[in-house]
């Protein structure tokens, strides 16, 4: 099968997979059993040596993410001259339809294009490994480099198919559908290479991870 029949094939079932997920969630008119976790505005502002700026989230952006709790932030560690920027958005329910968006279908809007994209091992919690989404990106003589992964109730995968599965899943076992996509992006700066990117964005991300479970409840 050529490559277009295939990327045919995933839309279809990624549109199905939506559709179902859609008729689901709204046919179950329960109240969701959302456990008590803090809101992303409490997120620490100091993590390690990096030091957090708030950034401001457009009306229109908003509209578009619709209902939900959001981080947008740059963080600065200044002893090493690195920056990263963290994004997570927290959907509270997705009954109604305001799922998460991929990343893959909002950059390239942002004018970004996809240079590079693999997945890479993180150390979780518990030493637990996750799997995330690894994006090299380009624009005009901009690069960055990007991690993401879906989080829910303790799982986390760099799949937006398996966080579909499990929402319609978790629906129907826990009455719950809340989820959460979590992205740290770091510009390129002269002379640093992918793996240099890599190795800073990593750094970040583990004093991220230990504490997403406050926020995206399990």
């Amino acid at each position: 099968m050529n490559t277009i029949g295939r990327s045919w094939m995933r839309f279809c079932f990624l549109a199905l997979l939506l559709a179902g997920t859609y008729v689901l969630l709204r046919a179950r008119d329960r109240e969701e059993l959302l456990p008590a976790h803090d809101s992303l505005r409490n997120f620490p502002l100091i993590l390690g040596d990096w030091q957090g700026r708030d950034l401001p989230i457009s009306a229109d952006t908003l509209q578009v993410l619709g209902p939900g709790d959001f981080l947008a932030r740059d963080y600065f560690d200044l002893s090493k001259h690195e920056g990263a920027n963290l994004f997570i958005a927290f959907f509270p329910s997705q009954r109604q339809g305001d799922t998460i968006h991929s990343p893959k279908n909002c950059l390239p809007g942002a004018g970004w294009v996809p240079a590079e994209s693999t997945r890479i091992w993180l150390d979780g919690q518990s030493g637990r490994k996750i799997e995330v989404n690894r994006y090299l990106l380009e624009k005009d003589d901009q690069r960055a480099l990007v991690l993401y992964w879906y989080q829910a109730h303790g799982n986390v995968t760099p799949s937006e198919y398996r966080a579909k599965y499990h929402l319609i899943a978790d629906a129907i076992v826990m009455n719950r559908s809340d989820g959460a996509l979590i992205r740290i992006a770091t510009l390129l700066r002269n002379g640093d290479s992918p793996a240099d990117a890599e190795r800073n964005a990593v750094r970040f991300a583990r004093l991220v991870l230990p504490i997403l479970d406050k926020y995206i409840p399990r």
